[in-house]
């Protein structure tokens, strides 16, 4: 990556579901557009499957399963954000790009502590960043699998790429 400083405050933002979530910069790879995906048997239903990018395996997550948000059908605004992740790149599917925001540690709110009891979603989300008038709920990438996860997908992409 380039200039670290130039990156630092910077979020990828996107919808799923009603909300806006965003990534920091550092953590995405690239965008690409939706592509077809390769199911893996017996996994955990949010791993979508593999989609073989450029030559390189790689694992799949549906955004809105993963936050057991209703799925969505894919369409042409579908998109894939390809994120390094814990030293293994991951596409998370998501309905469809926001924008690259800068978010400046002083409008970010820590998590808080109210609303469902089902804290599913909450344990993605590290903060929330005012952005204008709006909100988006930042994401920590690397809760996003769980470790169970990350062994098997390593293992699976190790495997095909052999």
């Amino acid at each position: 990556m380039a200039d670290n400083d130039a990156q630092k405050d910077k979020y990828v933002t996107f919808k799923s579901g009603s909300e806006y979530f965003g990534i920091k910069i550092e953590y995405v790879n690239e965008i690409i557009v939706y592509q077809e995906i390769t199911e893996i048997p017996e996994t955990e239903d949010y791993i979508k499957g593999l989609i073989n990018l450029r030559g390189k395996i790689i694992p799949v997550v549906d955004a809105r399963i993963r936050f057991r948000q209703e799925p969505f059908e894919y369409n042409d605004r579908t998109c894939i954000i390809v994120l390094n992740v814990k030293n293994l790149v991951v596409g998370l599917i998501v309905e469809k790009i926001a924008e690259v925001v800068e978010i400046t540690e002083g409008n970010i709110v820590s998590n808080p502590k109210i609303g469902k009891a089902d804290k599913s979603q909450n344990k993605y989300v590290y903060g929330i960043g005012r952005v204008g008038d709006k909100v988006k709920l930042l994401l920590d990438p690397e809760k996003l699998l769980n470790d169970e996860d990350t062994a098997l997908l390593e293992q699976i992409t190790d495997e095909k790429e052999e």
